[in-house]
């Protein structure tokens, strides 16, 4: 069974450690930017348990405008109590986790804490490959993004509060 709660700082270790499990170096975020989202974005960032131990997580700060911008990816300023856009920086599920539903249990639950913050919505960035991922799980595909974070081709990928 899958247990979604909020981050806290004890989380920091396994959280990072998954991260670079499933990102390059490029890519990843900074030990820096998960201190800074854990301290002062904790209120958008969930953590996935599976008996105990930390599945995966999904994580991001708010942000007034629609798309995610790389800046957000060396950490954030605090997040306001309602509006705006969830820009989520990181969807990571450890390698023995993945494929068992625990990255679709995290949107959905990030969707529930958007309407409840009574944010405008969430907003993502992807590859190619994974538009496919995000249309199922209810975002729309808003094209190429402007991001050049890690070097790599990414595109905008939008989920709209109802």
């Amino acid at each position: 069974m899958i247990t979604i709660r909020h981050v806290t700082m004890t989380d920091t270790e396994r959280v990072i450690a998954i991260e670079f499990q499933n990102f390059s170096a490029e890519e990843a975020s900074t030990v820096e930017a998960f201190h800074s989202h854990i301290r002062l974005n904790s209120d958008t960032f969930l953590v996935a348990e599976i008996a105990g131990e930390i599945a995966g997580f999904i994580e991001g700060p708010v942000i007034e405008g629609n798309f995610l911008t790389d800046d957000l990816f060396q950490g954030s300023l605090p997040n306001p109590k309602k509006g705006g856009t969830i820009a989520v920086t990181s969807l990571a599920i450890a390698k023995e986790y993945q494929g068992q539903g625990v990255g679709t249990a995290l949107i959905a639950a990030l969707k529930d804490v958007a309407v409840a913050q009574e944010r405008q919505g969430i907003t993502l960035t992807c590859h190619d490959y994974l538009i496919p991922y995000y249309e199922m799980n209810g975002f729309k595909d808003n094209g190429l993004s402007t991001s050049t974070h890690g070097g790599g081709t990414w595109y905008n990928m939008s989920w709209r509060c109802p």
